[in-house]
């Protein structure tokens, strides 16, 4: 599991969204619509999209 990788792509505005749904999105490295970021798949940053999913989707897991 230590090269497992997903790429995350924001679908969503934070506009008008919580606070500590706009910080989790920048600590996924994602603060503007359709960037994507490869991350790596790990509990803590499942748990982060988990908290933001409805302005970002998994598109592809390796």
């Amino acid at each position: 599991m230590a090269d497992k990788t997903i790429i995350v792509e924001q679908t969503g505005s934070p506009i008008r969204r919580d606070a500590s749904q706009r910080q989790t999105l920048v600590g996924l490295g994602l603060n503007k619509m359709h960037r994507r970021k490869t991350l790596p798949d790990t509990p803590a940053v499942r748990g982060m999209i988990a908290k933001v999913k409805h302005l970002v989707r998994v598109v592809d897991g390796q």
